[in-house]
């Protein structure tokens, strides 16, 4: 059954049988020295042109390249591209990784200047209380405001301070 598909695929029409029959006729011929055969190239098998068309082959990666090729996607159809699918792939997780990571340090390099801006602001904040607290503890001020009022019975001292010595 497989040879007979075959012979059918070779000569769907008959057609070998007609080349046979063309072959004969011209075979006197060729006895008499014309040999129109030769300069003729000799024509595919159905089967052999059904092959051709039906191969999934790709054509190999040419050199010369248009832009029409590149924008179609017909580069992506090569040879040479579907061997370094892998290594596009590779390149193209680094370049997502890269920017990721980018992104990531962007977000912190922000976050560490609002920080720094509020530290700034809290050390301006503590500096001027720390200032403010010196002034009001200083004693000129605390005895301007004991003499302000007058219903205080806290005095100041009129003696020095002790120093008492523990002995070990």
């Amino acid at each position: 059954m497989e040879e007979e598909i075959d012979m059918v695929l070779e000569n769907p029409g008959g057609e070998d049988m007609i080349e046979e029959a063309e072959e004969g006729a011209y075979a006197g011929d060729d006895l008499e020295g014309d040999t129109d055969e030769d300069d003729e190239p000799a024509r595919p098998t159905l089967k052999e042109v059904i092959e051709d068309n039906a191969r999934e082959d790709e054509k190999p990666f040419s050199s010369s390249m248009a832009l029409r090729t590149i924008l179609g996607g017909d580069i992506l159809d090569t040879q040479a591209i579907r061997k370094q699918v892998w290594l596009i792939l590779l390149i193209t997780f680094f370049s997502i990784m890269y920017i990721s990571n980018r992104y990531s340090c962007q977000q912190q390099q922000i976050k560490i200047n609002e920080l720094n801006k509020t530290l700034e602001a809290s050390r301006y904040k503590t500096l001027s209380l720390s200032s403010e607290l010196t002034e009001r503890c200083r004693e000129s001020h605390v005895l301007q405001k004991l003499r302000a009022n007058n219903d205080s019975i806290i005095q100041p001292s009129e003696q020095p301070p002790y120093i008492i010595v523990i002995p070990n």
